[in-house]
Formats: structure tokens, C-alpha cells, sequence
């Protein structure tokens, strides 16, 4: 019987060092089946954001098409030279979206960092354990405190 294959794999990744570890592991277990390897990053959208200000007392004023053009520079640095990879910008609840697109995408497995801290979780939820919930796909979780 033959084991689960990997032809496209998907990593969750924001700019901490934790999803920095997550990306070397997709990388490598890209390398390893030969598939191809999205390297997956979500805005939180201006209304999510707006509702999580609002849940702590207060607003900031946001420029969306800054920061979209900002995310999409960064994100191209993170594919730069990755064999087979390619990058995606979402919008939206981070969570939510990366499982809505796991979904629509067909992804064998995602590869996400599990770093969120206490406060981040009493006020978001803990975005990977969305994905171990929720998503399509199995997801590999990368430890804090691993090294690549």
C-alpha cells in the first residue's frame, strides 16, 4: 500500500521567526516528494481588524493598499530562489481564509508555525488550531523553539 504523496504543499506564514522555521520545513519536504510548494500569507482585512481594535478599546486608521503592496514585496522575498514555489496573498480572517483556500486549492498538506502566545489567543483564537480543526488537508505543525 502505498503512503500518502505530497505533490503540493502549502506554509502558513507570517514575519516571525517560528513561521521563518515552518517555511524551511515545507521547503524541505517539498524537496523531498518533488512537488510544489505555496508559500501562503493573509492580510488580516480592514473589517477584521476594525473588529479586533474595536474588542480592545480603541481604532487605528489603516491603509489597506499600502500595506497590501508592502505584503506582496515581502512575500515575493520569501519565494526568491525556493525551487517550484510560488506565493499567495489572501485577505481576510487569517485563519478562515487559509482554510477556504487549503479547500479550493487542493493542498496535500499545510505547514504552519505554532507561536501564538497567551494574548494573541485570548483575543484571535489560536490560528493553528483552526487549521488542525478545520482544515481539508493533514497540517504539520512547527514547534516555537525548533530549529530548522
Amino acid at each position: 500500500m502505498a503512503g500518502p504523496t505530497f505533490a503540493h504543499i502549502a506554509c502558513c506564514i507570517d514575519d516571525s521567526g517560528a513561521a521563518t522555521r515552518a517555511l524551511a520545513h515545507a521547503d524541505a519536504l517539498r524537496g523531498l516528494s518533488g512537488g510544489r510548494l505555496t508559500v501562503l500569507h493573509v492580510l488580516p482585512s480592514p473589517a477584521f481588524l476594525m473588529s479586533l481594535a474595536t474588542s480592545l478599546g480603541g481604532g487605528t486608521p489603516h491603509d489597506s493598499a499600502l500595506e497590501r503592496e508592502a505584503a506582496e514585496m515581502w512575500l515575493e522575498e520569501q519565494i526568491h530562489g525556493r525551487e517550484n514555489a510560488e506565493a499567495v496573498l489572501l485577505e481576510g480572517n487569517p485563519a478562515e481564509a487559509a482554510v477556504e483556500w487549503a479547500r479550493e486549492s487542493g493542498c496535500d498538506v499545510l505547514v504552519a508555525a505554532h507561536h501564538s502566545g497567551r494574548v494573541e489567543r485570548v483575543f484571535l483564537g489560536s490560528f493553528a488550531k483552526h487549521l488542525v480543526d478545520h482544515a481539508p488537508c493533514p497540517v504539520l505543525l512547527i514547534p516555537p523553539g525548533e530549529r530548522a
